[in-house]
């Protein structure tokens, strides 16, 4: 068990790649805040059946990453319950395609606002019980996108790359305090998102082009968090680590 004793919160954890670390981290006997923007049975039921499963503690919190003032609330929510926080999982986060010339300045603030602003918000109300620790795990859930430049996806790509050198400054801040924070870089995932926002015929070439000829599962870059939240990577810090397949 991986992560025994550990308290872990994850962003954006009812699909997805978000889901997937979340059963991965309940198997590995974490203790888990599961952040999501609607907390409704559907949820409930998810986190039961894999509390049931695994006999960790996982507590549901609402978060709206659209929204500053809810981001504090459920920050500080989170922090109100004195339970010391060893890992953040910054995941959460919207896609939206559209040439330069065709993304307005209104969708590229509400794209930056959800995956860049409020999610560096949060990242600071919980950092405060990640530096009492005294040690600590951050990792940032980005993608290729950030790296190579995919047409189509100007604010997309562009708030990722943000995140990405928000990664690397801040590994830079805390790591005098034990505290490493890295991002993973997921190329083409068998996500809802992936399919909703990749056209079948841009999917297949770009298939193509990977020395592995697939798309990645969930659990495969799931278990890249696991790796970098873990003590196995203990030494490892201010890194961007793709799991692209061979892009």
């Amino acid at each position: 068990m991986l992560l025994n004793n550990k308290t872990v919160i994850i962003t954006g954890c009812n699909r997805g790649i978000g889901k997937k670390i979340l059963e991965v981290f309940s198997e590995n006997n974490a203790t888990i805040f599961a952040c999501v923007r609607k907390v409704d049975n559907s949820f409930k039921d998810l986190i039961s059946n894999i509390s049931k499963k695994y006999k960790n503690k996982i507590f549901p919190i609402e978060i709206n990453f659209e929204d500053m003032d809810a981001v504090k609330v459920s920050a500080q929510n989170i922090l109100d319950m004195n339970i010391p926080i060893d890992i953040l999982i910054n995941n959460a986060g919207i896609i939206e395609n559209s040439l330069f010339q065709m993304t307005t300045i209104k969708k590229l603030k509400k794209i930056f606002d959800v995956n860049y602003f409020s999610q560096t918000l949060f990242t600071q109300f919980i950092l405060k019980s990640i530096i009492k620790n005294k040690k600590g795990s951050i990792v940032y859930i980005a993608s290729t996108s950030a790296l190579d430049g995919i047409v189509g996806r100007n604010s997309y790509s562009s708030s990722k790359a943000a995140i990405i050198s928000q990664a690397n400054t801040l590994s830079r801040e805390v790591g005098r305090m034990n505290i490493r924070v890295n991002v993973i870089s997921p190329g083409l995932t068998n996500t809802d998102m992936m399919k909703e926002n990749t056209r079948e015929k841009i999917l297949q070439e770009t298939i193509a082009k990977l020395s592995l000829k697939r798309v990645a599962s969930t659990e495969e870059i799931a278990n890249v968090a696991l790796f970098l939240s873990s003590d196995l990577s203990s030494y490892i810090t201010g890194q961007t680590i793709r799991v692209d397949g061979g892009m």
